[in-house]
């Protein structure tokens, strides 16, 4: 029995979609024009152009006019409650930040799946901003493997190498353990702001991460206009 052909358009993007995954074409990098993307898979352009399209309904390509085919940087400012960049934010205040991983280690999560997780604490001023627990799904972000997690923040990497499409936030606030206290040189039991965050691509986990900020330090504010709301955290 004869096997199918591959799809043309499937199998460019899929391998499109593979560089994008693996970060090897990072947020902003532009792609190659149609023309020689059907040269070099030896296609119709016609074919090509269905598979952009596709990545673009997918939120992995964005067009822009005159100007080509570009992949898309993650669109940060469209999510509920969306907390920045911790380093920009704090470097926005005038702050010096630093990073410290305190553990970085593989282990499978619930469905059996690698995950990298990595533990550490974010410091404004030389002082503890906020507590970070967060597992990166591999299959999905297999160049996390080879990062340096030990220099650069999780958050700030993925924001930097790895686009996504949709998130989901839960915050609350709660009391501080001993341990979390200690680290973050406040009382225990002190009040603090929690926010759980998983982020997808597609239909894929991307990421889930736990941070935990000082109460003192740490607000959520939301301005709200007709249409579109803008929202940061401060």
């Amino acid at each position: 029995m004869t096997r199918a052909a591959p799809n043309p358009a499937r199998r460019i993007r899929a391998d499109i979609e593979s560089k994008i995954h693996s970060g090897e074409w990072k947020p902003g990098t532009r792609i190659p024009i149609e023309q020689e993307l059907a040269a070099r898979y030896s296609c119709a352009r016609a074919t090509v152009s269905k598979a952009l399209a596709e990545l673009v309904a997918a939120g992995l390509v964005e067009r822009r006019r005159k100007a080509g085919s570009f992949v898309a940087h993650p669109p940060v400012h469209s999510a509920v409650m969306t907390v920045p960049d911790l380093a920009e934010l704090i470097a926005a205040r005038g702050e010096a930040y630093r990073w410290e991983a305190r553990a970085i280690f593989r282990r499978k999560n619930a469905g059996e799946a690698d995950t990298l997780q990595i533990d550490g604490v974010h410091f404004a001023a030389d002082e503890p901003f906020a507590l970070e627990s967060r597992m990166i799904e591999l299959a999905e972000v297999p160049a996390a493997a080879e990062a340096d997690f030990t220099v650069e923040a999780p958050g700030t990497w993925l924001l930097t190498h790895i686009p996504w499409t949709s998130a989901r936030h839960v915050v609350r606030a709660i009391a501080a353990t001993r341990t979390e206290a200690q680290v973050l040189a406040i009382s225990s039991g002190a009040a603090c702001l929690q926010l759980e965050r998983d982020t997808w691509r597609g239909d894929r986990p991307v990421t889930h991460v736990r941070q935990l900020f000082r109460g003192d330090r740490f607000d959520l504010v939301a301005e709200f206009q007709a249409g579109m709301p803008r929202r940061e955290g401060e």
